[in-house]
C-alpha cells in the first residue's frame, strides 16, 4: 500500500498526500478548526462507506448481477464501554458504527443478502474490526516530498 503523510498547515487544516492526491483535514469552527474539511473521524467512516460500495460493485460485476448502484452511509459514536450493552472487555471506549446500505437494480433478495455479506468483508471494515498494531517511530523531521 502506497504511503500516506500528513502536515499541519493553519491551526487544524491538514495536508494529506498518496500517490498523486492531495486531500485535506480539519476541525469544526466549535473545536476550534476553520471547517475547511471534514475531520478524520468523517474521513474514516468515509474510507468505510467508500470501500463497501466499491467491494460490493466489484463483486457484482464478476458475478454479472444487475447492480446499477450502491448507497451507504456511516455514522460513528464514541461511547464508554461500560455503557455499552454486552460489551464485556477491558476496553474504556467503544465505538459504534452504524451503517445503512442500499442496493439500486433488480436483484433478487438472494443476491442482495450475498451483497450484505460481501460489503462487510472490505478491507477497511476488515482493518477496523480485527486486532491492529501500531509501530510508531518518533524522528526530527519526515523528508520533504
Amino acid at each position: 500500500m502506497p504511503t500516506v503523510t500528513a502536515r499541519t498547515l493553519d491551526g487544524y487544516r491538514t495536508e494529506i498526500k498518496t500517490r498523486s492526491h492531495t486531500f485535506y483535514a480539519d476541525e469544526p469552527e466549535e473545536t476550534g478548526g476553520s471547517d475547511s474539511a471534514p475531520t478524520p473521524m468523517e474521513m474514516l467512516a468515509g474510507a468505510l462507506a467508500g470501500c463497501m460500495a466499491i467491494t460490493t460493485r466489484l463483486y457484482a460485476e464478476r458475478k454479472k448481477w444487475p447492480l446499477e448502484g450502491v448507497d451507504v452511509s456511516v455514522e460513528i459514536e464514541r461511547m464508554k464501554a461500560a455503557d455499552y450493552p454486552g460489551y464485556q472487555g477491558d476496553a474504556q471506549f467503544v465505538h459504534e458504527f452504524r451503517v445503512r446500505l442500499a442496493f439500486r437494480g433488480p436483484l433478487d433478495a438472494e443476491q442482495r443478502e450475498r451483497l450484505l455479506d460481501i460489503a462487510g468483508k472490505c478491507p477497511v471494515h476488515r482493518a477496523i474490526e480485527t486486532p491492529a498494531f501500531f509501530k510508531t517511530d518518533l524522528l526530527e523531521a519526515l523528508p520533504a516530498d
